[in-house]
């Protein structure tokens, strides 16, 4: 939004400059994000008048003049035609930058002549008035003004406007913020009504759900055409393009008092009847329009839609924008003027749908003040026919506009209670006036609260344009914004006691390490949204009808997600897409079963696509038994019992390839992660080549560790003696898990055995069919004394027992 100084002082009496504009609106709440001020980048140039004007002695197209400036006389080269004697015009000295040439002015000779500055054009200043040459000004102007000045330019203040105060998108009701700041005064806003001088010959009619109310009226014997130069001024002085006289009101309107309005050229309506219904979809698909921007539009049935022609021609899309059909143009003579409320939720998804962001359509999507539907008009009346001419007929209103806001039962005290603010009831109540809302006594109140405070309580009613002002605590929030939030007290909260568990709960705290563990471990974390597209969700055992969004930001995600690991592989997709195949990546979030509390789990997800770039030398990696050993090693870290953990193949959930994938649980109904290689046929409906593995952790299936007196880990003390190592090979179904046999070898002695490790597994000759030969390194750390070979061999043969007891055979 972008306004004027002069522009607020049409409705704000005050003696204040730019900055303090500016510090009062961010005080207010108003976010300011930028200021131009034509006088900061123009202060260099004064107004000068040419005495003399002869030509140069070396070029035909340049002259020598003689120039009063602020600093003197000066002798000046210049090679605009219009370089003449008596004009006067803009004047740049020696070092002055010029912001239309991008250039900083020097002292050296034009064909031998010094030129000792600059006379300037209307570009040269980027405030370019259409003209060739230099520019000419009026001769009143004395030597020495500034050029800002002379040329009219101000300070356009451009600031962002949060999504509940529509208000703020019409320059009066800044205005009327800044009064209530103490700013200014602020004028009378009220709008004299035109009465109309012959009935409307327009009907209109409404269908409640395209357009709760519409209003207009018909002057006849306009004259279009250019709009007059303080108009057009306004409009470029935002970035808006005048247009003619008819639309430029309209659009000054829009900014003015956040009122959005329309014109019709009458000549081209087709009937006497205008008609706001939805869009129709007929055999041959949606009905069609071609706007105002000479664009086509398809006109759905959830659009708002304007039309003639007995409801069979659209001529408009509700809230958004006109059509090209009825457009007015300098030819234009009747014109019917439209002011309507367009409800925000279908005006923001027509413009979602359509991709029009038009300045109605940013408005109604933000809800237009109801109460300014007939004074808009009468204000748009009053213009057309000062600018235009004309004869207005009566106004004809059809439809009813949204309940206005109810009252709020309300004690001055409670900004006090609530904020810390000590403010006087009476000016409490003086704030909540100024910003337009109305203050009487209670009426039919027989609460305990009246009772006991009916001195103080009061009812204020919101105004129509503040609808996002629903209870006391808004009231609260309205007189500590125009108090001064600098005003709020500050009070140090009272220190407690830091306590003894911290202050993150144990599955935080786990989620912090795991972050870090996996960080450390190469891999790249992600953030994704919670959602999913349904399909997708469904590959994953998702996308249950009671998890699909009513109202999704995006159409590709319309469902909670049921798994982390959609999100990332489409992630590793999309960094493939651009040339980054080989990826590693984590998240740790929520991911949902149900619409119930109960059903959202925190889940630990990772995902390793291991395609590393082409050569001769590169040697296959196995990506399940690396994806396995980071899940391990994460395990530990998070305090899972690793050591007790069952690694069940072939029972993993459906999106994991079958062969190669397994699930790490405590028993059936215990189930901690799931682990291996990705799905081909879920790889291909995510349009990703494989392959990808990875792993995902239920933070809630994971036991708590039991509670240790110290978080401390005990001091590392390493053994004197050299560990020493025993090779096994043993015999074993060829369907045993590897795992099993290597947990049997490490529980037959946990004090001197540190670690097993798989280093060959073997099937062919010299071993039975439908079997397999399981080769284990035991690594022995002896700890008090070195082992003699009695103990070694007895250590070796508890080994075998345990093995051999779990399902394995010592190979001969």
């Amino acid at each position: 939004m972008k306004f004027t100084l002069s522009w607020l002082k049409d409705h704000l009496d005050t003696e204040a400059s730019a900055t303090t504009v500016v510090a009062a609106m961010t005080m207010a709440g108003l976010e300011v994000e930028h200021v131009t001020d034509p006088a900061t980048k123009l202060a260099a140039f004064t107004v000068a008048k040419i005495v003399e004007a002869v030509q140069h002695p070396n070029a035909d197209r340049l002259r020598v003049c003689q120039v009063d400036t602020v600093d003197g006389r000066k002798e000046i080269v210049c090679g605009a035609p219009n370089a003449r004697p008596g004009l006067t015009t803009v004047y740049a000295p020696i070092g002055a930058y010029v912001p239309g040439l991008g250039v900083t002015l020097v002292e050296k000779p034009v064909r031998g002549v010094v030129s000792n500055g600059m006379l300037c054009s209307g570009s040269e200043l980027e405030a370019d008035d259409g003209s060739e040459g230099i520019l000419e000004l009026s001769d009143d102007l004395a030597v020495g003004t500034p050029a800002s000045q002379a040329l009219g330019l101000e300070a356009v203040i451009d600031f962002e406007v949060t999504p509940n105060r529509p208000d703020w998108l019409g320059v009066a009701g800044i205005a009327r913020d800044l009064a209530a700041a103490g700013v200014g005064t602020l004028k009378d806003l009220s709008i004299l009504p035109v009465p109309g001088t012959f009935p409307c010959p327009i009907t209109i009619k409404v269908d409640g759900d395209a357009c709760p109310v519409f209003s207009g009226r018909l002057i006849k014997g306009v004259k279009n055409g250019p709009s007059p130069k303080w108009l057009a001024d306004r409009l470029k002085a935002i970035g808006l393009r005048p247009i003619n006289t008819l639309v430029d009101i309209t659009n000054l309107i829009t900014y003015d008092r956040a009122r959005p309005l329309h014109v019709y050229d009458a000549a081209k309506l087709v009937g006497t009847v205008i008609e706001a219904r939805l869009g129709h979809h007929g055999v041959n698909g949606d009905e069609h329009l071609i706007a105002l921007d000479g664009k086509t539009y398809d006109l759905t049935p959830d659009m708002s839609v304007i039309s003639d022609a007995a409801g069979e021609r659209p001529i408009g899309i509700g809230g958004v924008m006109g059509g090209e059909s009825t457009g007015c143009s300098d030819d234009t003579t009747d014109v019917f003027l439209e002011s309507a409320w367009f409800d925000p939720i279908r005006t923001a998804q027509t413009g979602r749908t359509t991709g029009i962001n038009s300045d109605a359509q940013y408005r109604f999507a933000r809800t237009v003040d109801t109460g300014s539907l007939v004074p808009g008009l009468e204000l748009a009346t009053r213009l057309i026919l000062e600018l235009c001419g004309g004869e207005a007929s009566e106004i004809v209103v059809a439809g009813e506009a949204p309940a206005a806001p109810g009252p709020i039962l309300f004690d001055p005290a409670y900004v006090q209670q609530l904020s810390g603010l000590a403010i006087e009831p009476t000016r409490t109540l003086k704030i909540l006036a100024d910003l337009g809302f109305t203050i009487e006594p209670p009426k039919d109140v027989s609460s305990t609260a009246f009772a006991m405070n009916a001195e103080s309580l009061v009812c204020v009613t919101p105004p129509t344009f503040r609808r996002d002002v629903q209870g006391k605590a808004d009231l609260v929030e309205e007189v500590a914004r125009i108090a001064g939030y600098a005003a709020l007290p500050s009070t140090p909260l009272p220190e407690t006691a830091r306590a003894v568990g911290g202050v993150l709960t144990a599955r935080q705290a786990r989620a912090r390490i795991a972050r870090r563990a996996l960080a450390a471990a190469g891999y790249n974390e992600a953030v994704t949204w919670s959602f999913t597209n349904q399909k997708i969700a469904a590959l994953f055992g998702g996308g249950s009808p009671e998890l699909v969004l009513a109202n999704p930001i995006a159409s590709e995600l319309d469902c909670m997600r049921p798994s982390i690991l959609p999100n990332l592989i489409e992630a590793a997709g999309r960094n493939a897409r651009q040339g980054f195949p080989d990826v590693a990546l984590f998240e740790v979030g929520p991911v949902f079963f149900g619409d119930r509390p109960q059903d959202q789990k925190t889940t630990i997800a990772a995902i390793l696509a291991p395609h590393a770039p082409r050569g001769w030398d590169k040697a296959s990696a196995e990506g399940v038994f690396t994806v396995k050993a980071d899940l391990m090693a994460l395990l530990e870290e998070i305090g899972a019992p690793v050591a007790s953990l069952q690694t069940a193949q072939g029972s993993a959930s459906s999106w994991w390839h079958p062969g190669r994938s397994a699930r790490l649980q405590l028993g059936p109904k215990a189930v901690l992660a799931e682990f291996g290689e990705l799905h081909p046929a879920v790889l291909k409906a995510l349009d990703v080549a494989g392959p990808v593995y990875g792993f995902e952790i239920t933070l809630e299936a994971v036991p708590e560790p039991k509670k240790k007196s110290v978080k401390t880990k005990p001091a590392f003390t390493p053994s004197p003696l050299m560990p020493l190592t025993r090779d096994f090979a043993f015999v074993a179904d060829k369907a045993k898990a590897a795992g099993d046999l290597v947990k049997a070898a490490a529980g037959a002695d946990k004090a001197l055995i540190e670690a097993v490790q798989v280093f060959d597994v073997y099937e062919g000759p010299g071993v039975p069919d439908g079997s397999k030969s399981v080769a284990l390194e035991v690594v022995v750390q002896p700890r008090d004394k070195t082992l003699t070979e009695a103990e070694i061999e007895a250590l070796s043969g508890r080994i075998v027992a345990a093995v051999e007891k779990a399902g394995g055979k010592l190979r001969g």
